[in-house]
This record gives C-alpha cells, sequence and structure tokens, in this order.
C-alpha cells in the first residue's frame, strides 16, 4: 500500500512523494550524518508513472522528517501487516534530514491529480500533507474561478517576472485563515518555512498556475515591457524589457493595484440598527485581511498610537481615511464622513440604511468588510404564500382518482411575510410606504416597490383557481413558474396538507402487517409501515433512510404483504448489489412466506415476453444494479406495480448508466432504501428524490444553484432548512440515537448477512472439495480426521478470500464476496460515528486486512492478535475505548474472544465463522456487557451455497442440541460419512455473484 504526501517548496514547487508498506521499514545500523536515501520512500519514476497525468518531473529532494537513529518514522496512515512487520525501531525522534525521490507537479495539475489518484492507484491513501494541498488547490481553483485574481509585476530577481496573484476579501481571507491553522507540520518538510509563509507560497503558485493556464489576453503587438509583461502572463513567465520601462510599468500597477483596495489591512462597515425612533449607525473597523479576527474600532485607532494594527500598517489612520474616500464613490453617503476630523461612524436614516444594505455586496466585491445585521441575511421578505386544499380529511384517501400527484386541487394565493400571510391593513401599509425598508410586526422587511405592485397585480389576476398536487408541490419545492414573487410558504389541506406539513409519519395511526407476515414489527417499524402505505396509495415514492440495523428490510416487506392483502397487485421489481440478492430470498421467505420471489440473475435468466410471464406470475422481482442497467430493455418493458432500490446510494451519480436505467423504469410507485441518502454531495439525494419522485426537486441545474451551491459552499441554512421541508414528507430517516428508537430497539440485534462468492473464489471452492473427496475415499482414523477439518480449513479461507488460501500476497479488492460486505458494513458504521469489533480465526488473514481496510476505510485500524504483547495489547484496548480512538478493531478470535472489555463499539461482525454459539457468544459478549449504554449489533457473514451457510442452518435449527453436540469445535464434522461431507461442501448455482 502507498500513501502519498505533499509539500510545497519555498521556490513555489509543488511536490508529492509516497511511502510504500512492502519496501523495509528500517534502515540497519545508525545511519551516517547528512541527508541519506529515505529507506522505504517510492521510486520517483514509478510514483510519477502511476500518477493520472504527464505534467509533472522527478527530482531528489532533502525533506525534514520526524525519525529514529536509524530510519524515519512511518507517517500514521503508512499501515503494515502486523505480523510481518516486526518490531518498530526504538529511541528518541528527532527532526533529520532525508533524501526523497519527489514529484513535482505542474499547479494547474494539482487538483486533477489529487483528485484522481485514488482511481489510478487502488489501495492508495492520501497523507494529511497531501490532503491539506488538495483543500489548497481548490480553494485556489475556486479563488480563479470567481475571478479573484489580479496580474502582478515582481522586480526582486535578475529579471522581472509577470504573475497573478489571488485577490482576497471577505470570507476568502477567512478561509485563509482555516487552512492556515489546519496545515500539517509535514507540508512543511522542505524547508521548515513558518506557516503563515508556506500557505502563501503554495497560493501564490497554485493561484498562478491555474490563471496562467486559464487567461486569454490579447497582447499588443511591440517589443516594449507592458506588451512582454502581458506576453509573460500566458507564457514563460521571466521576461526582458528596458529597466527604465519595467520601473514605470511597476509603478502604474502599484498606482492601480491600490485602487483595487489590495492592502494589509482593510476597512469594515458596520450597520447598527436603531431603538425606537433613534437614527441608524454606521461604524468603522480596521481589520487586517490575513487575521479576520482582530477587528479594531475607529474610535481605538484615533485615540491610540500603538495600535495593534501597526503590525500589519505603519500608519493605520491614513488607511483608515484612504478606504473611507475610495468607499464613497460607491456609497455617497460616506463623504460626509470625511467632513470630521476624526471620523469613527456615520448617523443614517432609514433610506440611507437601506442604500448601504443593498450596496453591500458592491462593497465587499471592492475589498471593503461589511458587518451586516444579524436579521438581514435571514430576514423574512415578502413573498407568496400558496394555500391547497384537497377534497380528502387529514390521513385518510377516499377515492383513487381524488389523490397522487395528477390529483386537481383548489388553490388561493395571498403576499404573507414568510409564512405569515398579511392582512389587508398591513398589505395598505406597505402600499403607502414611501421608503423600501419597512418595520413590520416589529421586524425590519425590504420592500420592491416594483415586485410589490406586481404581486398585488398578480393577486387580481390570478388569486384563485385549479392546480395538480404535482404543481403545488413543485411550488413547495424550488417556486414553480409563473409567480412574481418569490414562493414563501405552501399549506394544504387532506392528504395534500399532511405531506405538506412534513410531519407525515407523527399524523398517520400505525398500521399492521397481515396476519400471516411472521415478524412482530417494533413500534418505530410500524410507524414507518403506515407511513409507506400512506404514500403508496398515493402513488408517491418514498426514501426510507432508517440507519443500518433499523429493519428496513422487514418494513419494506411488510408493505408487499400489506398491499397484496387487499387484493391482486402487479409484480414488485427490487434492485440491490449482488451481495444482498440471498438476504431478500430468505428474508421474504422468513417473514412472508405468502409472497413468492423469482431472482432475474445468471447466465440463463429470462427475457422479452418470458420475463414479462415470470414476472406476472409472482410477487417480487429481485435483480442487480447491473442487471438492471445491462437489461434495462426487457425490464422497462414490464409494468411494475412498484421499483424498491435497495442500498440506494448506488444511483447516487445521476449520470450513471444504472441510474438511468433505473429511472426509465416504468412503476406505479418507487421506493429507495438507503441509510446514507447524502454521502459526499447534495446532488446525490437530488438523484434518489428525482427516481422516487421525478420533478419535485427540480432540474438537476436548478436543484444546484438553489440548494447545493449555498449549503455546500456558503453553509447557507436556510436553504438547507427549505430543503428538509421540501423533502421531509418523501424522506423517512430514523437514527439509533432516537430516544423513541432507543426505546424500542431490544439491548442486542443479531443478523446473518448472506454473501456470494466471486467466480474466482467459486473456482478455488470446488477445487478444494473435488480434492478432499478424491483423497477421503482412500482414508481413515485419524488420517481421515485431519483430512475432514484441513478441507473445513481451507473452505473457511476460500470464503475469506482467495489470498488467503494461496498466500501469495496478491491485492484484495475485487476479488471476494465476503470482503465486498464488510467494506459496505464499515463505511456505514463510520458514517454514522459508531465503532466496530470485527473477529477473525485466522491471524494471518486479519494482518491482510488491516492495510487494505486502513487505505479502503481511510482510517485507522487497530488488530490484536496472539503475538501481540500485554502492554501494546492494553494500550490498544485503551485508545478504543477513548472518544476519539480508532472506529475500527479487528482481533483474532482466540486473543480476543475473552478477557477484554471493549464496550465503546456497539457493532460486532464475525467475518469467518466459529460454528460453536459459545465461542461467539464470548467473543460478541466483549461489547455487549456492563458498561455498554447502547444497543449492540450483532452480524455474522455467511457465504450462500457453501458450507458456511449449511452448517449455519444445521446450528440454528438443532441450536441447543448443537451447542451439546458442536462442543468446543469441529470434530463432529469429521464423524460425516462421505455423503453427508459431499453433500455438506457441495457448491450450489446461487453461490456465484457477479
Amino acid at each position: 500500500m502507498w500513501v502519498v504526501h505533499g509539500a510545497c517548496a519555498g521556490d513555489g514547487r509543488l511536490l508529492v512523494w509516497a511511502e510504500d508498506s512492502e519496501l523495509p521499514a528500517k534502515v540497519p545500523g545508525r545511519a551516517p550524518r547528512g541527508p541519506v536515501a529515505h529507506p522505504f520512500a517510492v521510486p520517483g519514476e514509478a510514483l510519477r508513472e502511476a500518477l493520472p497525468t504527464d505534467r509533472s518531473k522527478v527530482d531528489n529532494f532533502a525533506l525534514w522528517l520526524p525519525s529514529h537513529a536509524s530510519a524515519p518514522v512511518p507517517s500514521p496512515e503508512l499501515v503494515r501487516d502486523p505480523l510481518t512487520a516486526g518490531p518498530a525501531p526504538r529511541g528518541r525522534i528527532r527532526l533529520r534530514s532525508w533524501l526523497v525521490p519527489a514529484v513535482e507537479i505542474a499547479a494547474a495539475a494539482v487538483p486533477e491529480v489529487l483528485t484522481g489518484i485514488g482511481d489510478a492507484l487502488p489501495g492508495c491513501r492520501l497523507g494529511a500533507s497531501a490532503r491539506f494541498l488538495h483543500e489548497v488547490g481548490r480553494f485556489a481553483d475556486d479563488v480563479v474561478s470567481r475571478g479573484r485574481v489580479l496580474p502582478a509585476l515582481e522586480t526582486g530577481g535578475d529579471r522581472p517576472e509577470a504573475r497573478w496573484r489571488p485577490w482576497l476579501t471577505g470570507t476568502d481571507s477567512a478561509r485563509l485563515v482555516g487552512l492556515r491553522e489546519a496545515m500539517p507540520p509535514s507540508f512543511r518538510c522542505v524547508d521548515a518555512a513558518p506557516p503563515a509563509q508556506a500557505l502563501r507560497t503554495a497560493v501564490h503558485a497554485l493561484v498562478d498556475g491555474i490563471a496562467r493556464v486559464r487567461a486569454e489576453i490579447d497582447v499588443p503587438r511591440g517589443r516594449d515591457a507592458t506588451a512582454a509583461w502581458l506576453r509573460a502572463l500566458t507564457g514563460e513567465p521571466r521576461f526582458d524589457a528596458d529597466p527604465d520601462e519595467v520601473d514605470r510599468l511597476a509603478r502604474e500597477l502599484d498606482d492601480w493595484r491600490s485602487g483595487t483596495g489590495e492592502k494589509p489591512v482593510r476597512t469594515c462597515l458596520r450597520l447598527h440598527p436603531p431603538d425606537d425612533d433613534e437614527p441608524w449607525r454606521l461604524e468603522f473597523l480596521l481589520q487586517p485581511v490575513d487575521d479576520p479576527s482582530v477587528l479594531v474600532p475607529a474610535r481605538e485607532v484615533w485615540q491610540d498610537g500603538d495600535s495593534v494594527l501597526h503590525r500589519w500598517v505603519d500608519d493605520p489612520q491614513e488607511a483608515l481615511l484612504s478606504d473611507l474616500g475610495r468607499a464613497g464613490a460607491l456609497l455617497p453617503e460616506l463623504d460626509a464622513a470625511l467632513r470630521v476630523a476624526h471620523p469613527m461612524e456615520l448617523e443614517l436614516d432609514t433610506e440611507g440604511a437601506h442604500e448601504f444594505l443593498t450596496s453591500a455586496p458592491a462593497l465587499d466585491q471592492a475589498g471593503f468588510g461589511v458587518l451586516l445585521p444579524s436579521w438581514w441575511g435571514r430576514t423574512e421578505r415578502l413573498g407568496l404564500k400558496l394555500t391547497a386544499s384537497s377534497a380528502s380529511t387529514p390521513g385518510v384517501v377516499t377515492k383513487e382518482s381524488a389523490i397522487g400527484l395528477d390529483a386537481i386541487v383548489d388553490y388561493r394565493w395571498d403576499l404573507a411575510l414568510g409564512d405569515a400571510e398579511l392582512s389587508e391593513q398591513e398589505l395598505d401599509e406597505l402600499a403607502a410606504a414611501k421608503v423600501p425598508l419597512v418595520r413590520l410586526r416589529g421586524r425590519w422587511v425590504q420592500v420592491d416597490r416594483k415586485r410589490l405592485a406586481a404581486g398585488l397585480r398578480f393577486l387580481e389576476d390570478s388569486r384563485t383557481g385549479r392546480m395538480t398536487a404535482g404543481e403545488a408541490l413543485l411550488h413547495a419545492g424550488v417556486g414553480g413558474d409563473g409567480a412574481p414573487l418569490p414562493v414563501t410558504a405552501v399549506t394544504g389541506s387532506g392528504w395534500l396538507g399532511d405531506l405538506l406539513s412534513g410531519q407525515v409519519e407523527q399524523r398517520l395511526e400505525p398500521v399492521d402487517p397481515p396476519p400471516d407476515f411472521a415478524a412482530t414489527l417494533r413500534p418505530y417499524q410500524r410507524r414507518g409501515l403506515a407511513w409507506l402505505a400512506f404514500l403508496d396509495r398515493l402513488g408517491l415514492g418514498a426514501c426510507l433512510a432508517d440507519d443500518m440495523g433499523l429493519g428496513k428490510t422487514v418494513q419494506l416487506l411488510a408493505l408487499e404483504a400489506l398491499s397484496r392483502a387487499g387484493g391482486s397487485r402487479g409484480p414488485t421489481l427490487l434492485v440491490c448489489p449482488m451481495s444482498v440478492v440471498g438476504n431478500w430470498q430468505r428474508e421474504a421467505a422468513r417473514f412472508a412466506p405468502s409472497l413468492s420471489v423469482h431472482v432475474h440473475h445468471g447466465a440463463d435468466r429470462l427475457g422479452g415476453d418470458e420475463l414479462a410471464e415470470r414476472a406476472a406470475a409472482h410477487d417480487l422481482v429481485v435483480t442487480t444494479y447491473p442487471l438492471a442497467a445491462r437489461d434495462a430493455t426487457a425490464l422497462s418493458g414490464i409494468r411494475w406495480e412498484r421499483v424498491v432500490l435497495d442500498e440506494a446510494q448506488n444511483i447516487k451519480n445521476s449520470a450513471s448508466r444504472q441510474s438511468k436505467a433505473v429511472r426509465g423504469l416504468d412503476a406505479r410507485q418507487r421506493i429507495a432504501l438507503t441509510g446514507t441518502p447524502v454521502e459526499n454531495r447534495l446532488a446525490e439525494l437530488w438523484s434518489v428524490m428525482d427516481f422516487t419522485n421525478p420533478g419535485v426537486l427540480g432540474s438537476l441545474s436548478t436543484f444546484r444553484a438553489r440548494f447545493a451551491v449555498p449549503v455546500e459552499r456558503d453553509g447557507d441554512t436556510d436553504a438547507a432548512d427549505r430543503l428538509r421541508r421540501i423533502t421531509g414528507p418523501f424522506v423517512l430517516r430514523r437514527v439509533k440515537t432516537d430516544p423513541a428508537i432507543i426505546r424500542d430497539l431490544p439491548e442486542k440485534v443479531e443478523m446473518k448477512q448472506l454473501c456470494n462468492l466471486t467466480a474466482e473464489q467459486a473456482s478455488l471452492y470446488q477445487a478444494v472439495v473435488d480434492d478432499m473427496l478424491a483423497r477421503i475415499a482412500e482414508s481413515e482414523g485419524m488420517e481421515r480426521r485431519g483430512l475432514v477439518l484441513a478441507t473445513m480449513s481451507k473452505l473457511k479461507q476460500v470464503c475469506n478470500h482467495p489470498a488467503q488460501l494461496l498466500g501469495d500476497g496478491s491485492p484484495l479488492p475485487g476479488r471476494s464476496g465476503k470482503l465486498a460486505r464488510l467494506e459496505e458494513i464499515l463505511e456505514s458504521v463510520l458514517a454514522d460515528g459508531d465503532k466496530a469489533l470485527v473477529f477473525t480465526q485466522f491471524a494471518e488473514f486479519g494482518g491482510m486486512l488491516v492495510p487494505h481496510l486502513s487505505g479502503r476505510l481511510d482510517t485507522e485500524v487497530l488488530f490484536l492478535h496472539g503475538g501481540t504483547p500485554k502492554k501494546v495489547r492494553d494500550r490498544m484496548v485503551e485508545r478504543f475505548q477513548s472518544e476519539d480512538g480508532p472506529s475500527v478493531f479487528l482481533l483474532s478470535l482466540k486473543a480476543g474472544g475473552t478477557g477484554l472489555t471493549l464496550t465503546a463499539a456497539n457493532h460486532v461482525i464475525h467475518l469467518d465463522r466459529w460454528w460453536n454459539p459459545a465461542v461467539e457468544d464470548q467473543a460478541t459478549d466483549r461489547a455487549f456487557r456492563i458498561g455498554q449504554r447502547r444497543d449492540v449489533q450483532v452480524r455474522k457473514l455467511t457465504c450462500i451455497g457453501t458450507l458456511e451457510e449449511r452448517i449455519d442452518r444445521v446450528i440454528e435449527e438443532k441450536k441447543a442440541l448443537a451447542r451439546l453436540v458442536v462442543g468446543a469445535g469441529e470434530n463432529w464434522l469429521t464423524e460425516l460419512s462421505t455423503g453427508q461431507l459431499r453433500e455438506l461442501v457441495a457448491l450450489s448455482g446461487e453461490a456465484v455473484g457477479e
């Protein structure tokens, strides 16, 4: 496994280098003085060939790194196989110079390289310094994209240079401070520059490199300094020109730049609202550009000759006067402040305050700080309120024709302040007001005269009428079309009112599944079933986003059983990952035996009319995401009663082939099941919602403009609240920490996680079985018993991973269905902020998993095995139990199955089955014991169609007897006849996944 690091040299060169966990961890003996070759650095040429760019070159750099006497300390992200790495070097750690082959990356390629390196190098991890360089690159790219750059002329070297420099104001300055505070020390390993200097060097290099590639400049002909400088802004930075002309150009650029507000300190303007009949006050302050936390009132600037601002500027008073004069060009009212000797604030009337508020964006763009009243950013401005009424009463649906998105509803428009409807008297007061800023109901409101008039005209022409329920929901979501003012509130009555209230779950009475449903639903699951049934009656889509382990599967099966109890319905198509197809088959057979299930999978799967006939004869058709895309034509030709997506985050990329395929399916209702509706970007939520209820969130471009960008980039809480209100009717999410859910949950939830074999696993499994059956016929006694036990162990290893059986050190990704399921479970655990114990019988397999899972999950994975010294063992337990300790603890069953208290974990995963319930229970009790304050979820990973599933079935069917028969191990297997063994280990057709 590689760990990639980033660094910035003092001359602005941007470097990446990498450590390799497979290379030796230490150099024998004490290293000589001076820089020597880093012992486990990846060779430069190998790294360059692996990077997703060709705009790079390799060189050796002396890097200052924490070191022992004989070797550098491996970075925290570098994870080695604990069983083969050997003891770590001991002794005092100090900084020492090492010669490291590094790849120098062009600034414009940094975002591309560090974004794509995970795909280019599977299993590779980004170290803290590389992640930091990536963040700085994203910041620089954003600055350039928004045009916040200025051309500059630098004359400090032997030749003049043309450079692009960032022009940072407002939030950009705050972001820069945040980056400086987050800088890891390893980012400065080239020359140990101070953090502020290292960050400035990196930002300047990135901004210059990105802008240089993107800039389009019409260069005038000629050989004068100006023409040479302009050419150098998109080509080679250094240029030759007459020194006198260069000096003149430098002075002109300094004068021009001073007019843009690019200074070490800036003037801030803070508006104070009035109390009663007092005037508004506009206060003046000074603020350092690179430290926005420092705000010095103008009163102190004039009173204190030794102002703290002297760290940034020689004459703060002159800076204040100069800025006020420049700001007067944008806000003429400020000219009055310059008529006094020591301007500190300015009194404004309401009209002047409104002028300042509306000028704030221009002042911010010009480089001034603008501090507005807290209510201005979130003030409830004048808008339209839509009231829609349906015929039915809340929670009750009487006529199929009167429900759904196409149902006709009556509507009424009113002018409103936020969601508060305005009375006729208040409308008259607004119409009579002469100032755009009006105090209404104790709050300041901006009233646009033209828009107010347009709104009143709109009410005259279109106050009442009829529209579809879908149009009403669209108005609630993105505003719809045709309204001259923003739609600030949408309310309704009946079922539509329940949807618009965002509290459907709380308003509905719980629903019970039919009598033949073989599971007892917990109270929160009954509420979930009622919610699903309510939307089902309306033909509206739903996203059930309960936490992992809260029973989304059983709630969906209950809905299927309930909807079919009232009469015949068409088939439901369920699309899921291959790893859970077996789960759905068995859970349906267990909880809803009345449902007939057909699995659409395999080389002999049906198509065309045959598939349509087979689907019509079944209640539930189960297929996988790849097949949904591959067989899109056949599946889209069937009218489905319902299409359900399990693990719906698989369609988070709306442009992917499988996302487009499932959106094209014809169904009366659509349901998405996912524990992680949003993993990285809000666009993922749009993709899921566009599947369940197309159009409710508008187009993707509209969604990005109104929600994704404001929330993700600017942290807009109002936009986030609006999005929650819009999605509330269609997304039901309960988490394990909800008090109501905690009361409903048992203390321990045990579940089987059924996994498929890959084709490689199936081939190895069959080879082991054939070999055993051929040899067992010729053996007896102890030889036969030993052969059976050895074969059982080999088959377990095959079910875990081919690399464990082969022992060849081959890569792990993509070769094991069980490992894929483990990764999915741990990703959900980490996303919820929980901790997990993972048990395996095989210490050597645990050693293989540690570096793989560390890289795959980008987190530290602890590993305790029989060779772990007691002090190290105790330290591991202490760290895991701490609140901020690692979240994944891998343990060999014998070493970690008893004697430990690990109550920080609320998830226990048995990776391979011990087949002795007592042993597994003992291991589970590491988390499920006194001191555990949360409910524990126990998952036992079992491969479908293999001896793992068959032995598990024997134990479950005869558990009491099995505890006596199985005893403490697997010796009972050796007494089976050859025929029984053949039946036990035979590989079934359903075992193999895609």
